[in-house]
């Protein structure tokens, strides 16, 4: 017998003639009575047979079917990163390129492409505007995307996903996470289980996505904006507490396989508390990119530095003790942005929980200096460069030879494969 009997058997027993009494289960009941069945596989399989008259066995077959998993991996984890990389695609794009065509004066950037309405409610957009404006059904279609959605459900999402976000306000991409969520699983559900599935696959998904959105998508909204709005007024009440807090705990989550940006987004964090949530990523980011260059040289620092410090979990999870000096680091330049340089994030709030990944928390950082009409110093400018590079290299360095010397690290900890 091999691990592939029991398919190739239910394969020979769905072939089987049902007339009679035969039929599939006696069938498979037959082979299984036989001496040379594979135990180990085929007990189980029949097994599932025999209970697939219980309402709860038959209820998992189909969701399993239907590769609907109710798991915190797939939606803490995979649909909350596709949804940074929806963020990151639509919103963030089209801030730098806004961004780059104001200061840089160029033309096709700048101009606009498209006016919607007429008259005084006429709404003009560049190209770094449409982006933005598309938003939500990027996101949507990104969770449809990592939850494996059938191309019916995917392109459904695209509609779920602009009025989710319109009607989520200030905390849409968490309401846009939970609602394109449910639509996508109610999508998977009838997906391909009618002759009319052209027509009941997206009416489903976009009545249940849109109806979800009506009723709990403001309420969502107002919930995460509340609690980015208490970490904002903490931060500026507390500015060296809540400056080690929050810089601390985006810098982890950015090395975690979970998105530190989606969270960011998810919150609204700007401001002072924005300014801190950028030097704790790129603590990490910076810290691990030169505490790892003498195993993987340079292409482990533009990996790392200027892609993101995730590259080490499983390095991390072979010997935790390589976090502390990013995490120690972060500890010091999160106050230090918030008490010192009074670092803010007034461009989009993804930009907080990007570090250095392509220069976009840097460049988010200028972006929000000129929209807010700031007049910037050599001293802002010193800061970021501090905050950003500087510190985070030098304090990750110093206690990593601490830790050397203890012998908590050894050479070959960072090496990536």
């Amino acid at each position: 017998p091999t691990a592939g009997c029991a398919r190739s058997w239910t394969s020979w027993a769905s072939s089987t003639p049902k007339t009679g009494k035969l039929g599939i289960d006696k069938a498979l009941e037959k082979l299984y009575n036989r001496p040379c069945m594979c135990q180990d596989i085929c007990k189980v399989y029949f097994l599932d047979t025999k209970r697939k008259g219980e309402p709860m066995e038959r209820f998992r077959a189909f969701l399993r079917r239907k590769n609907i998993v109710f798991s915190a991996k797939r939606y803490g984890v995979d649909a909350l990163g596709a949804m940074a990389q929806g963020l990151f695609c639509t919103l963030l794009v089209g801030t730098i390129l806004d961004t780059l065509g104001t200061q840089f004066h160029v033309g096709f950037l700048s101009a606009t492409v498209v006016t919607v309405g007429s008259g005084e409610a006429a709404v003009g957009y560049t190209i770094g505007g449409l982006a933005s404006l598309m938003v939500g059904p990027a996101m949507a279609v990104a969770i449809g995307s990592a939850l494996q959605a059938p191309p019916l459900v995917l392109f459904s999402l695209v509609p779920v996903g602009y009025a989710t976000n319109v009607l989520g306000g200030a905390g849409g991409p968490l309401a846009v996470l939970v609602i394109a969520i449910i639509a996508a699983e109610c999508g998977k559900l009838v997906s391909k289980e009618t002759k009319v599935d052209i027509l009941v696959t997206p009416i489903v998904t976009v009545l249940v996505g849109i109806g979800a959105a009506y009723l709990i998508a403001p309420p969502i909204g107002a919930a995460a904006s509340a609690v980015g709005n208490v970490i904002m007024w903490a931060t500026e009440l507390q500015p060296f507490f809540m400056g080690i807090l929050v810089s601390v705990i985006v810098g982890v989550a950015l090395t975690l396989p979970i998105s530190s940006a989606a969270i960011c987004a998810a919150l609204g964090l700007t401001g002072l508390a924005g300014g801190a949530a950028v030097a704790g990523c790129c603590a990490q980011m910076v810290g691990f990119a030169i505490l790892s260059f003498r195993e993987n040289r340079w292409g482990g620092l533009v990996s790392q530095g200027l892609g993101t410090s995730m590259l080490q979990m499983g390095n991390i999870v072979r010997n935790p003790r390589i976090w502390i000096p990013p995490t120690v680091a972060s500890a010091i330049t999160g106050p230090i942005a918030t008490c010192l340089f009074q670092l803010q994030m007034n461009g989009t709030a993804v930009s907080s929980g990007m570090g250095t990944c392509g220069l976009v928390g840097q460049i988010g950082v200028y972006t929000g200096w000129i929209e807010a009409g700031k007049a910037v110093t050599a001293f802002d400018w010193v800061g970021l460069v501090l905050i950003c590079f500087v510190l985070p290299a030098v304090l990750s360095v110093v206690f990593c030879e601490v830790l050397r010397k203890w012998g908590w690290i050894k050479d070959g900890d960072m090496k990536l494969d």
